[in-house]
């Protein structure tokens, strides 16, 4: 009986708390439509592209990809880790603040050693507690066993040149 009291009264308190934070609502209208968007404001960590698909790709073959990131905010933004959900995914990322204004780069890279769909999610964790998810994702083929097959012509090439 304690533990169930001790369990709602912590689920109390966390949803009182919860309640606490008053998001600033901005309203926009568009022509028929009137849309209330809630903002937070310490969250000016904004990301162009939040998911990049590769496509198809080789196996055996690591792949690449910047993730362009904007700080919205007046004061540096901080990125605190950038961590992948495997280890076959890498990301790497400037240690140092983000001024006001400026933009940065998150390079995300993928080992693409299993054959097969992929969808792979990094979250950005900033400013101490905020986070935010990008996406990775596309498909692994298998790449031909043995080397490729012999090509007569370049024989023919070699011949002609001597």
């Amino acid at each position: 009986m304690k533990k169930l009291t001790a369990f709602i009264l912590f689920i109390s308190i966390a949803w009182v708390a919860g309640a606490q934070t008053a998001p600033n609502n901005n309203t926009v209208t568009n022509n028929n439509a009137t849309t209330t968007a809630t903002v937070t404001q310490a969250d000016y960590l904004q990301i162009k592209e939040a998911e990049h698909d590769f496509g198809k790709i080789p196996q055996g073959k690591p792949v690449f990809y910047f993730f362009e990131i904007a700080n919205t905010g007046t004061t540096a933004l901080k990125l605190d880790n950038v961590q992948a959900s495997c280890g076959c995914t890498t990301p790497e990322w400037n240690r140092e603040a983000i001024p006001a204004g400026a933009s940065d780069k998150i390079k995300v890279g993928y080992n693409a050693a299993n054959e097969g769909n992929f969808e792979k999610f990094i979250t950005i964790t900033y400013n101490g507690n905020q986070t935010k998810q990008i996406r990775i994702k596309g498909t692994v083929w298998r790449a031909p066993v043995g080397s490729a097959p012999s090509n007569a012509s370049v024989q023919i090439l070699k011949q002609q040149n001597n």
